[in-house]
């Protein structure tokens, strides 16, 4: 185990220094325990390497707001050990880190296992939302129905023990870093790039997964080329939990046929290995990985180089669907028609792209001053959305609250009324766990 500094990971080494490294890499709200069960056999062939998110597990809790800074501290963690190439399987969001690698750094990685992992996790909108669930709550509501999303209903009843475990594993983590995985995946959407992911991939997912379940699966098998499809029968999302002998066979048949060599460094290409074997699913019958659909990789052009001050459109409309949430601003865009398109778009580049953007002020901070604005012009119906902004923008319904009050005095005593009966009934919405 590890000492871990903000920008490294806590770790874990398993098996004979001598052997070829493996990375496991853990779902969201899990630690390294949730890959106990296939260690025992792993660590016969590689030198097993797990590592806990930020706040998991007992990990120092220094956020992580993105796949991108999760892998560069992964990295970073390697790096100092001396480890400068491995096969990585990952979980989840552990998965997501998995393909990050792929893309950012395939010099690095000789096999590639993903599970109950997609190329986006739902929407932006629901993990955003989520967070606010936890900032407001705190992780128990989440902790609760934890076994509902991550196993099957007769796992769960047949296994009490680890139910609970995996209950006081999501109670445990730290919720700071929990929201700020939410927002990892809430911002993680690669379906462009999986057409560049050039490891030997093995894709697995359990049959019954409600979260990333077998659709995603087939969405990554047919955008990375030769991509290999597993699916495992009668397990959920946590699928190396519910199903270890499967997913461990799995893991053994992949890593010791698709371990790609390094690249030569004299011509930059490597050697691509023999085809890998037909996993055995156990206890179920034999299942074989299915073969994807070769991906046609095209040259990627390069636009010219812009001329003068950039457009700030882009920028506008991915900051108001961060802030606003993409239902809200889907519904805006395809209201507008031939009278009302123009002033969409002058909102969304000037208000979003020029103002929400700059980086004078968080995000936190312009939520405040906005909020106190629509009060002081009497506008209710934008109050309501921007208090779930508010929200999304890491403001407490606390906070919010002493906003308004402040409004009170400076905005006056009847439109502070009017704004405390909206912004009470859009924080019971958004706040109240979902049973």
């Amino acid at each position: 185990m590890s000492e871990t500094p903000p920008n490294t990971l806590q770790y874990r080494f398993d098996g004979p220094e001598e052997a070829p490294v493996l990375i496991l890499g853990p779902s969201l709200g899990t630690t390294w325990h949730m890959w106990d069960r296939q260690i025992p056999e792993l660590i016969k062939q590689w030198r097993v390497f797990r590592f806990d998110l930020p706040g998991h597990g007992g990990a120092p809790a220094y956020p992580a707001g993105s796949v991108g800074d999760l892998t560069t501290r992964l990295l970073t963690t390697l790096e100092g050990l001396g480890v400068h190439r491995f096969g990585y399987a990952g979980c989840a969001l552990g998965g997501a880190v998995g393909i990050e690698l792929a893309l950012r750094h395939p010099e690095r990685l000789a096999s590639l296992a993903l599970i109950a992992t997609s190329p986006r996790f739902g929407t932006a909108d629901e993990f955003r939302q989520r967070g606010v669930i936890v900032r407001t709550n705190g992780l128990d509501p989440i902790a609760r129905t934890a076994p509902e999303r991550w196993f099957t209903g007769g796992f769960a009843a047949a296994q009490p023990a680890i139910t609970e475990w995996a209950v006081q594993m999501v109670r445990t983590t730290d919720p700071g870093c929990y929201i700020a995985s939410c927002e990892a995946l809430a911002s993680f959407d690669v379906r462009p790039e999986l057409g560049r992911v050039g490891a030997q991939t093995l894709v697995l997912v359990g049959s019954d997964d409600q979260v990333t379940g077998p659709a995603e699966a087939r969405t990554l098998v047919a955008g990375i080329p030769d991509a290999r499809l597993a699916v495992v029968p009668g397990a959920s999302h946590l699928v190396p939990v519910e199903q270890p002998a499967a997913v461990t066979d799995l893991l053994v048949r992949h890593f010791s046929t698709a371990w790609q060599p390094a690249f030569e460094t004299s011509t930059g290409q490597n050697v691509l290995p023999p085809v890998a074997l037909k996993p055995v699913l156990s206890p179920a019958p034999p299942q074989p990985l299915q073969t994807g659909p070769v991906a046609e990789i095209a040259p990627v052009a390069v636009p010219p180089q812009a001329q003068g001050r950039p457009d700030p459109y882009d920028a506008g409309i991915k900051v108001r669907r961060e802030v606003l949430g993409d239902a809200h601003v889907d519904r805006a865009l395809a209201q507008a028609d031939e009278f009302s398109g123009d002033f969409q778009e002058f909102i969304t580049r000037y208000a979003w792209g020029e103002i929400w953007d700059r980086p004078g002020l968080d995000r936190r901070t312009r939520s405040c001053v906005t909020l106190t604005a629509l009060v002081a012009g009497g506008h209710l119906d934008e109050l309501a959305f921007h208090t779930r902004a508010a929200l999304r923008n890491g403001l407490t319904p606390g906070e919010i609250k002493e906003v308004l009050l402040q409004a009170a005095v400076y905005c006056g005593v009847p439109a502070a009324n009017s704004a405390f009966k909206v912004a009470q009934q859009v924080i019971r919405e958004e706040t109240t766990p979902q049973e």
